[in-house]
């Protein structure tokens, strides 16, 4: 049995030119792209994820190494991107919305080390982006992510005429959902700390003396934190929104 020179770089561009989609994905993708995934597990992950839907892929007929080929790499890596980013807006938007509201408690200065990005944030958006990651991953939303990677193949395939101006200017506008499904997850805790501002607002025109750095700071730390244990199934029900919205996105990307 002998095989040819083009048989082989036919074979290696058959799994090639899905591993490029899949790797860019899963490298800014959340869960996958986070920085404490070691880099290798992430290209062994995305070794193996194209080498399952490699037989299912029909990649056109270009040499390996040409430009023809090159522009084809590059088309992927940024369909790949885009899809990834997509995704990770819905947990922008849940850590943001974490921001927001430990601006109106007063936690704002506590801040911590985010496992995800490795940036120091408030230590509300890491509680946020925690439990949203865990409920992302027990919903198998990871599971669907490949799916609808795999699925993509099919409605997008490669090299074909890549994400077009009507997909770009979707995802444009879907990045505003950081804004809207931010403000949508913490707006109910705001609206119940900006209650009890204007409470304090009140008390200090009844009296005066009263010291409210010593007495309204505590106060106010308190009933923030009760209103952060009642929000928190409001923000699991804000996150599944926005996670449907996230995936039906990347079908209209990739339609």
């Amino acid at each position: 049995m002998t095989l040819q020179a083009s048989e082989i770089m036919a074979f290696v561009a058959g799994w090639f030119y899905p591993f490029v989609r899949i790797g860019a994905c899963l490298m800014v993708a959340p869960v996958f792209g986070a920085s404490y995934v070691p880099s290798r597990m992430r290209l062994v992950l995305a070794f193996a994820i194209a080498a399952l839907v490699a037989p299912l892929v029909k990649v056109p007929q270009v040499e390996l190494l040409s430009l023809a080929s090159a522009l084809i790499i590059v088309q992927q890596v940024v369909i790949g991107v885009a899809l990834g980013f997509a995704l990770q807006i819905v947990f922008d938007a849940v850590g943001l919305a974490g921001q927001l509201l430990a601006n109106s408690i007063g936690l704002s200065f506590a801040f911590n080390q985010d496992p995800l990005r490795g940036v120091s944030t408030p230590v509300v958006g890491q509680l946020y982006v925690l439990l949203v990651v865990l409920t992302f991953l027990a919903l198998d939303g990871h599971l669907a992510l490949i799916e609808t990677l795999a699925h993509g193949f099919q409605t997008l395939p490669v090299g074909g005429a890549g994400l077009g101006t009507n997909a770009l200017w979707t995802l444009i506008l879907w990045s505003g959902q950081v804004i809207y499904g931010a403000l949508a997850v913490a707006l109910p805790g705001m609206t119940a700390m900006l209650v009890v501002n204007l409470a304090f607002g009140v008390m200090s025109r009844a009296a005066p003396t009263l010291n409210l750095f010593a007495v309204g700071f505590p106060v106010t730390l308190a009933f923030g934190l009760v209103v952060l244990l009642l929000s928190l199934p409001a923000v699991q029900s804000g996150f599944l929104r926005l996670a449907g919205a996230g995936f039906a996105t990347l079908a209209e990307l990739l339609r």
